[in-house]
């Protein structure tokens, strides 16, 4: 399966839309993602403060601190520029982490 987070681009053909960072890592637990495609700006905003696509990154993040590989190849298609570099640091930390997992988008 593979995932795209945005809350207005329509998904690609063959890709499953998601709206929130929550959804996307329901669907990344299942071990059933093979790629997933991150926008960060969701205008999602709650008490604990906005909800981006770097919430993911994140969550993969600290799985991969725990010495899980990451589940699905990764990649950015935010149109932010300062959070799309932000994004492809924390890929890159998190390849880093699992010594050669995911990769971002060019």
């Amino acid at each position: 399966m593979k995932i795209w987070l945005d809350d207005e681009r329509p998904a690609p053909n063959g890709w499953k839309r998601c709206t929130s960072p929550g959804e996307a890592i329901c669907l990344l637990q299942t071990g059933e993602v093979t790629e997933i495609s991150l926008d960060h700006d969701l205008g999602l905003i709650d008490q604990t403060g906005e909800q981006t696509g770097y919430d993911v990154l994140l969550w993969l993040e600290a799985r991969a601190a725990r010495g899980l590989g990451p589940t699905a190849l990764m990649r950015v298609h935010s149109a932010n520029p300062v959070a799309r570099r932000r994004m492809e640091q924390a890929i890159k930390a998190i390849r880093h982490l699992t010594e050669g997992g995911g990769s971002s988008a060019p």
